[in-house]
Formats: C-alpha cells, structure tokens, sequence
C-alpha cells in the first residue's frame, strides 16, 4: 500500500485574503474621495470684527439711488452710474484679487442693483452683496 509522505493540511490560510480586503478597502477609499457630490459654493460677506483676506472694494446704493464708491480703507466717493465702471477698472488694475462689495439699501429696486451686478459680470469682478446680521427676536 503507498502512503503520501507530505500529508495535505485541510486548513485556510487567511493572509492572502486579508491583502485582498486591504486592497479594496485602499481602493474604495480614494475612489470616494475623488467623486464629490456637487455643492452649492457660496460667497459670504465677512462682518467688520473679521479682517478681509482680499481687498474690497465698496459700492454703495442708498434710498436715493445715490451711487458712491470706495476703494480699500478709503473714504466713500460719489458718482455717477456711468463713472463707477472706470472706477472699479482702476481699483482692478492696482489689486487684480479685489472683491467688490455691494451696500445696497433695502428699499432700492432690484434693477439698480443689477445695473451694477452687470458691471462687474462684463468685466470678470468677484461681487459680494452685503447683508446685515437678522435681528434677534
């Protein structure tokens, strides 16, 4: 009668197993990373307590429809509808980073401010509306 001399051990060795799970744990895990639901980017205005990591630039609107416009620490210049675009091309061409921020008053009508929403949209500007904090009740 022939007998084998290497017997055969009818156990599992799990450590191949254990690299294939850690394979595609790795693998699922930068997958994952890599494909981001879309979300919604929005731009804030920063509170005067905050310091402003770009310049601003300010666009004021108030009840009178009266246009003023400063750039950086500046004080608050009036003009006219038709001078704000030049004004805000030189505030552009001394900081090409600037954003600009709209203070418009609450009862101005919503095509003044898109008068000045389209300005910045021809010429590539990063506007910001400025909101005030709501009141607590």
């Amino acid at each position: 009668m022939l007998q084998r001399r290497a017997k055969i051990s009818p156990n599992f060795s799990m450590a191949s197993m254990t690299d294939v799970i850690f394979l595609l744990l790795i693998f699922f895990m930068i997958t994952s990373t890599v494909v981001s639901p879309n979300a919604i980017k929005v731009l804030l205005p920063q509170g005067k307590q905050q310091t402003s990591a770009k310049p601003l630039t300010r666009v004021i609107i108030d009840k009178d429809l009266n246009y003023y416009a400063a750039f950086g620490n500046d004080k608050e210049q009036a003009l006219a509808l038709d001078e704000l675009t030049p004004f805000l091309q030189s505030c552009a061409a001394k900081e090409p980073e600037m954003y600009v921020a709209l203070y418009a008053d609450e009862s101005v009508p919503y095509r003044e401010i898109v008068k000045v929403l389209n300005i910045a949209n021809e010429n590539h500007f990063k506007m910001v509306l400025a909101t005030r904090p709501p009141e607590n009740k």
